[in-house]
């Protein structure tokens, strides 16, 4: 399924969150932080104040408690405004 934001909204794939520490201790899935890092997978045109500075395949930084969560085909993605990212990587 393809999905075209509208806007200046973003579709971003999370990041996979981290299974071991760097000493190799096992995180279990309680313990486990929301990652904070994505791949923007489709863009909106933007709006007629603000430009869309996002293109597909860019890789963001975003707050922790930004967007919405989607999963469509068995996976997960977060929808957002390009105002919610704060940086390319």
């Amino acid at each position: 399924m393809i999905i075209k934001p509208l806007a200046d909204r973003v579709l971003i794939r999370p990041a996979a969150a981290e299974e071991k520490t760097m000493s190799g201790i096992i995180i279990p899935d309680s313990a486990k932080e929301k990652p904070l890092k994505g791949e923007v997978i489709a863009v909106g045109n933007g709006t007629k104040d603000e430009e869309m500075a996002l293109k597909p395949s860019d890789l963001v930084l975003y707050g922790k408690y930004a967007g919405t969560e989607i999963e469509l085909d068995g996976e997960k993605y977060l929808i957002m405004r390009q105002s919610d990212i704060l940086a390319i990587i």
